[in-house]
C-alpha cells in the first residue's frame, strides 16, 4: 500500500471566468413580475471558457431560466491584463467559485419595458 502524503497533488487545471448572461422570461424564472428579461454577472469555473458556458448555462435551465446570450470577459488574469479593476468582495466570489467548483451568480438586473 502506498502512502498518500508522497504523492504529488495533482496541479487542477480549472479556472474562473466571468460571464454576462442574458435571459428571458420563462413560467417559474424567479424574475419580478413585470420585467422582461435579466442580465446575470456570473463567475463559472471550466478547465475553458466554453466548458464554464456550457456548465453555466446547463444550470440555468435547470433553475428554470431562459438564457439568450452569453458574454465572455474572461478569467482573473485576462481582467487585469485588460485593465479591470477587480474589488476584495469580487476576488472573494471568485475563490469561492474556483474551490466549489461551482458557478456564482454575483449580481442580477432585471430589465423592464
Amino acid at each position: 500500500m502506498t502512502d498518500d502524503a508522497e504523492k504529488p497533488k495533482k496541479t487542477s487545471r480549472q479556472q474562473v471566468y466571468t460571464l454576462v448572461i442574458e435571459v428571458g422570461r420563462n413560467p417559474g424564472d424567479g424574475l419580478p413580475a413585470k420585467a422582461t428579461g435579466a442580465a446575470l454577472m456570473i463567475y463559472a469555473s471550466g478547465v475553458d471558457e466554453a466548458e464554464a458556458v456550457r456548465e453555466t448555462v446547463a444550470i440555468l435551465k435547470q433553475a428554470d431560466m431562459a438564457p439568450l446570450d452569453v458574454s465572455g470577459y474572461g478569467t482573473l488574469e485576462e481582467r487585469l491584463e485588460s485593465g479591470d479593476e477587480i474589488d476584495p468582495e469580487e476576488r472573494a466570489l471568485m475563490t469561492r467559485a474556483l474551490t466549489e467548483n461551482s458557478v456564482v451568480v454575483a449580481s442580477m438586473t432585471p430589465f423592464f419595458d
